[in-house]
């Protein structure tokens, strides 16, 4: 499967996740986003996605786990994964080229941008890494 997730870069960003190696995507709370989040499987692509002033696909990852139990979650009903950089898109894909190219009208960032983790086609993986590497 292939997934998105969002964040605000001055929060955590991706040249952050490429220095770390890896992190725990946790505190996602949205149901929709968390039913997403449970889905994910280790091995997934990720797309990592800058939210904010940004708003710009930027990065590539790989979920190093499956979705687990968020430990910092006292509810005991909110899920995590560990989440590892494969590498930069070579130039952002912004949301504003996404609605415009006339191929993502299905795609949750089009349709429910506030989603903070959700699914790509392999399509619309192909077509964002595609318009990545337009000059």
């Amino acid at each position: 499967m292939n997934w998105l997730v969002k964040e605000e870069p001055e929060n955590y960003n991706f040249a952050t996740l490429v220095k770390d190696g890896r992190t725990t995507w946790t505190g996602v709370k949205n149901p929709l986003a968390q039913k997403h989040l449970q889905a994910i499987k280790k091995g997934d692509n990720v797309f990592f996605y800058h939210t904010g002033k940004e708003k710009s696909v930027v990065g590539v990852g790989r979920a190093l786990s499956d979705a687990y139990p968020d430990s910092k979650d006292k509810t005991g009903k909110l899920y995590a994964f560990d989440l590892g950089p494969v590498r930069p898109l070579k130039k952002p894909v912004t949301l504003a080229s996404i609605k415009t190219s006339g191929k993502f009208e299905t795609f949750p960032l089009v349709r429910m941008s506030r989603l903070s983790v959700m699914p790509v086609t392999d399509a619309e993986w192909k077509a964002i890494e595609k318009m990545s590497e337009a000059e």
